[in-house]
C-alpha cells in the first residue's frame, strides 16, 4: 500500500476520534456549560446533521480544484471546528465548532476513498478503501478512551486540542505523502448528480442507511442496555466501546480483503449475520460474557458492511463517483440518526432497553433484503442489454436491406 494512505489513514483516526468522543465527555461539558444532559446532546445531533449537509455541500464545491488541495481544506476546516471547539466561551458556540468539523468528515472520507482506490490496482481498491478507514476503527480502540479519560482528568478542552493536533499532522502529512491529481477532465456538478439516476447508486445508499443504522440503534444505547440489563457498573463500560471498536477494526479488515473478490456474497454474510446477533442481542443482553462476545461481533459485522458497500457505489457511480462517494458517508451518518430516533420511540414506549436490538435486527434485515434485490437487478440487466443490442442489430440490418441499391439488370 503506497504512504499516501497513511495520511489518509491519520485524518480518518482523528476525525473518527472528535466524533465519538464527545459521547463519553457530555457530563463534564453539560456541567461546565450549565446544561442538561439532553440539551448537551446536540452536540451529537448537531455533528451528524453536519456531516449529512456538508458532505454533498463541500463536495459539490470543491468540484473545480484537485481532490489533494481539497483535502488540505477539509482537514483545514476540521482543525479550526476542534480549536473553535476547545475554547468556545458559550454553548452556542461549542455546538458551531462542532458543526464547522463535522462539514469536513463526508466530504473527506467520500474524496479520500475516490483517491485511495486511485492509488492502487483495479483489484486492491476495497483494500485501500479499508486501510483508509482502519483510521476510523483504530480511533475507537485507541482515541476515544484516551480522549476521554484526559477529558475526564486534565479538562474536556485539552481533547479538543489535542484532536486537532492530529488534524494538523494529517494536513501536513497529505501535503507531504498524497500525490497532485490532476481533477478529471470533464468532472463537472451535472456531471456528478447523473450518477444519483442509477438505481444501483441509490440501493447502495438505502443499504447503508440501513445497514449501519441497525448497528447505531443498538449502540446508542449500550450504556443504560449494559448497566441495566447486563449488570455492568458504569465505569465498565468505556471498555465494552473499546471492546466494540475492536470488532470494528477486525470487521474492516475483513471487509477490505474480501470486497474485492466477493462483494455481494460478503454483503448477503455480514448483513444477515448483523440481523441475527442483533435479535439474539435481546437475549445475550442479559449476561455479562455473553453481552460482551455479540458487542464484539456487532462491531465486526457492522464494519465490515463498509468497504463493500462504499466500493459498490464507486462502482456504480462510474465516471463519476466524487459526490455519489461523499454522500454515501452522509449516508452511514444519516442511518445513525435514524436508529437513534427509532430506539429511543421502542424504549419510550416502555418496551426496555434491549428492545432497540430489535430495531436493528429490522433494519439490518431490511438491508438484506435490499442487497438481494439489488443482485437481481444487476442479473437481469445483462440479459436486457443484450436483447437491446441483438434487436438493434436486426433493425440496423433491415435498414441496410432496405436502403441498399436495386440489382443491376444483366444484359446478354
Amino acid at each position: 500500500m503506497p504512504l499516501a494512505l497513511l495520511a489518509l489513514t491519520v485524518g480518518a483516526f482523528g476525525i473518527g476520534t472528535t466524533e465519538f468522543v464527545i459521547m463519553g465527555l457530555l457530563p463534564q461539558i453539560a456541567a461546565d456549560y450549565g446544561v442538561t444532559i439532553p440539551t448537551a446532546g446536540l452536540l451529537v445531533t448537531g455533528y451528524a446533521l453536519g456531516v449529512v449537509i456538508g458532505a454533498p455541500l463541500l463536495t459539490a464545491l470543491g468540484n473545480k480544484v484537485s481532490r489533494k488541495r481539497m483535502l488540505m481544506l477539509l482537514m483545514g476546516l476540521f482543525v479550526l471546528g476542534n480549536l473553535l471547539s476547545a475554547v468556545a466561551p458559550t454553548f452556542g458556540l461549542m455546538v458551531t465548532g462542532r458543526v464547522v468539523a463535522s462539514l469536513a468528515h463526508g466530504s473527506f472520507f467520500g474524496i479520500g476513498s475516490v483517491v485511495a482506490a486511485g492509488l492502487v490496482a483495479p483489484d486492491k481498491k476495497a483494500g485501500a478503501i479499508a486501510t483508509m478507514f482502519t483510521g476510523l476503527t483504530v480511533a475507537n480502540i485507541v482515541g476515544v478512551p484516551l480522549g476521554t479519560f484526559i477529558g475526564q482528568t486534565v479538562g474536556w478542552r485539552t481533547t479538543f486540542v489535542l484532536v486537532a493536533s492530529l488534524g494538523v499532522i494529517g494536513l501536513a502529512g497529505i501535503a507531504r505523502l498524497v500525490p497532485d491529481m490532476p481533477r478529471p477532465e470533464g468532472a463537472r456538478l451535472g456531471r456528478e448528480l447523473t450518477a444519483f439516476r442509477n438505481p444501483q447508486v441509490l440501493l447502495a445508499m438505502a443499504m447503508t442507511v440501513l445497514g449501519f443504522g441497525g448497528v447505531f440503534a443498538a449502540i446508542t444505547y449500550i450504556a443504560p442496555m449494559m448497566t441495566h440489563a447486563a449488570g455492568y457498573s458504569d465505569g465498565a463500560v468505556t471498555w465494552l466501546l473499546v471492546l466494540f471498536g475492536v470488532g470494528m477494526f477486525l470487521g474492516n479488515l475483513l471487509g477490505g480483503r474480501f470486497a474485492d473478490r466477493a462483494l455481494m456474497p460478503l454483503l448477503y454474510a455480514t448483513l444477515g449475520g448483523l440481523a441475527v446477533v442483533l435479535a439474539l442481542f435481546t437475549v445475550t443482553a442479559h449476561h455479562k460474557v455473553l453481552a460482551a462476545i455479540t458487542i464484539l461481533l456487532v462491531g465486526a459485522l457492522g464494519f465490515a458492511t463498509v468497504p463493500p458497500l462504499q466500493k459498490r457505489v464507486l462502482d456504480q457511480a462510474h465516471g463519476a463517483p466524487t459526490l455519489a462517494s461523499a454522500v454515501n458517508i452522509g449516508a452511514f451518518n444519516l442511518g445513525n440518526a435514524l436508529a437513534a430516533w427509532l430506539g429511543g420511540i421502542v424504549i419510550s414506549a416502555g418496551l426496555g432497553f434491549t428492545s432497540p436490538n430489535w430495531v436493528g435486527a429490522a433494519l439490518a434485515g431490511a438491508a438484506l433484503l435490499l442487497a438481494f434485490w439489488s443482485a437481481a437487478l444487476e442479473r437481469r440487466a445483462p440479459a436486457k442489454d443484450t436483447a437491446s443490442a441483438a434487436a438493434d442489430r436486426a433493425g440496423a440490418d433491415r435498414a441496410s436491406e432496405s436502403s441498399a441499391p436495386a440489382p443491376a439488370p444483366v444484359h446478354h
